[in-house]
């Protein structure tokens, strides 16, 4: 048997590996997506304050800290039974939606975007962000640098820092915002709704414009009918900040909604021995293995998901582009993972419509932005819509407030079990008996995973917390000496 591998994976944050098992006939017998590292912050979170879970936990990432940062918060806010005031929560979504905006922006232009704008058997050397801005021009590389640069300046002015963010505690925040702060992020916000459009229009030209790109989205290669869920407001809205998550089944049948206190009745996890990072599936369906289906548990977690499990977006311009994504792919839901390219540059102009809706509140100025915790610490739980995927926090504390368990099931965690399935569909695809195995088309097995955004930095939290770790000491001539195994 004949094994492919692809180490490491490229465009991604964190680590993993594909290896592609080829039967004596030369085609797919099965693939693995394996992610070897391991992040034990479930593990050593125990035994710290919940208050410090804020600050904590944001470190796990470095590329969105913001949702971890938001989970954590509104977890603690559960430990301790406090509601923010509005002046509160409000400012947490603004920092938010702001945070969007530069994610977005960089999964849409220097991750996915090598993939359409120069193809997806360009060179390598071309393949990249570099690529990108030489092939469209220095002014929209400004333009890019220019919205992820408003972007952190309202995280830094609302978090107190442009990476991991510091503001957000138990009841609320530590400061507010004055008149002129407001002005500045309202300007900010109105330029960024601009660039969203500006985004959306560039898509339209290289992409959807395209036919072969358009047949590859259309295709077979990257289709799975699987369950989708995403956090949605009152009216069945995509929120990314609160509300409840709506479930639905392949159909687009909503099968529920669930508050956060109640993920458990409809979210468990599995382990398999290949890999670091678990397997989350729909409890009420079961899990059936990797397959999709209306009798799979497994569901996806991503832009693509939120929009086929809400009835709309709750701002104008978001919700043209809305209609108009469903009405040109045929109706909800859609399938194909590679139109999650195109649902995250939707949810681009959302964050940012919305960005500039909480920045013109009266509200938002008032110094009413902190309540007092008083009720005795106890369980809680956050959650929020990560770019990558809904993200629970569960924290359980002692009577003072000191963790005795911590759960985390991350945003890319929703989305492993499709993930591997969408790799190996591409592989079985793309690979089979008498084919030439390029770069080029191996990048084509690696866009499976990679209309995903996964973040596995984020997402692999193994318990109990050992990892297999060789070490071999050699000489100064380089002879092997001892070898230290633990784990293996």
């Amino acid at each position: 048997m004949e094994r492919i591998t692809i180490d490491p994976i490229t465009r991604l944050e964190g680590h993993g590996k594909i290896e592609i098992f080829l039967n004596d006939e030369g085609n797919v017998a099965n693939t693995y997506f394996q992610i070897p590292e391991l992040r034990g912050f479930e593990r050593f979170c125990v035994g710290r304050p919940v208050e410090d879970m804020p600050i904590l936990t944001n470190r796990i990432c470095g590329v969105c800290p913001e949702a971890h940062h938001m989970a954590a918060a509104k977890a603690a806010d559960a430990v301790y039974g406090v509601d923010p005031p509005r002046t509160a929560k409000m400012l947490r979504e603004l920092l938010y939606s702001a945070f969007y905006v530069t994610d977005h922006t960089t999964h849409f232009y220097a991750l996915a975007g090598p993939d359409f704008v120069m193809g997806p058997d360009a060179p390598v050397a071309e393949r990249n962000i570099l690529g990108v801005i030489h092939k469209v021009g220095l002014e929209i590389g400004g333009k890019v640098i220019q919205a992820r640069k408003y972007g952190h300046k309202v995280i830094e002015t609302l978090g107190g820092r442009k990476v991991h963010p510091c503001t957000s505690i138990p009841g609320g925040q530590t400061r507010g915002i004055n008149e002129e702060e407001r002005k500045e992020i309202e300007d900010m916000g109105l330029w960024a709704i601009e660039f969203a459009e500006f985004s959306l229009q560039l898509f339209n030209d290289l992409v959807l414009g395209n036919k072969e790109y358009l047949d590859l989205i259309l295709g077979d290669i990257y289709t799975h009918r699987t369950h989708y869920i995403g956090l949605v407001d009152e009216d069945n809205k995509v929120n990314f900040y609160d509300g409840k998550v709506s479930v639905v089944d392949p159909n687009g049948k909503r099968l529920g909604k669930y508050a956060p206190d109640e993920y458990q009745d409809w979210i468990t996890e599995r382990v398999e021995p290949w890999t670091y990072l678990k397997f989350p599936y729909l409890k009420p369906v079961g899990w059936q293995g990797f397959t999709d289906g209306e009798e799979s548990g497994v569901y996806c977690a991503t832009p693509l998901s939120r929009l086929n499990a809400a009835d709309g977006m709750a701002t104008p311009r978001a919700q043209e582009h809305y209609e108009k994504f469903f009405e040109t792919l045929g109706g909800k839901p859609v399938h194909q993972r590679l139109a999650t390219h195109w649902a995250r540059l939707i949810e681009l102009l959302y964050a940012a419509e919305r960005w500039v809706e909480l920045a013109t509140d009266p509200e938002i100025t008032f110094d009413d932005f902190h309540a007092v915790p008083t009720e005795a610490p106890s369980e809680g739980i956050g959650i929020v819509e990560a770019p990558r995927g809904t993200l629970t926090h569960h924290y359980k504390t002692d009577e003072c407030g000191v963790l005795t368990d911590v759960n985390l099931i991350v945003g890319t965690t929703n989305n492993y079990a499709p993930i591997s399935m969408s790799i190996k569909k591409a592989a079985e695809s793309l690979i089979t008996n008498g084919t030439v195995v390029t770069e080029g088309l191996l990048n084509m097995v690696e866009m499976a995973f990679r209309a995903y955004d996964p973040c596995f930095g984020c997402a692999t939290h193994s318990l109990p917390g050992q990892m297999p770790l060789e070490v071999t000491i050699k000489d100064a001539e380089g002879n092997p000496v001892e070898v230290l195994k633990q784990y293996c």
